[in-house]
């Protein structure tokens, strides 16, 4: 499931670091998290769809190591990016 191009460029904006910052960790994990979302919304209509489970493991996996690399480099970035995802942890 991917997302609307309109919504990505919204995640970008919000969480961008500077003006033409599409790559850092946050941004990333931005869309993961929306991406993750959808996934899981699909996944109550369609509850059989075993390929698709396998991309949203992978993406959770990524969403983690990215997190994990933003907490060793600053914790205060990864709690403020946490607090805004919604993300538990």
């Amino acid at each position: 499931m991917s997302i609307a191009p309109s919504r990505k460029a919204e995640l970008i904006k919000k969480f961008a670091q500077g003006n033409d910052d599409t790559g850092s960790p946050e941004v990333q994990v931005a869309i993961l998290t929306e991406r993750i979302t959808n996934l899981t919304e699909h996944f109550k209509e369609h509850k059989k769809d075993n390929h698709s489970r396998r991309g949203l493991l992978k993406m959770v996996s990524q969403r983690r190591r990215l997190l994990d690399y933003v907490k060793r480099r600053d914790e205060d970035r990864y709690k403020k990016l946490i607090g805004e995802l919604g993300i538990r942890r």
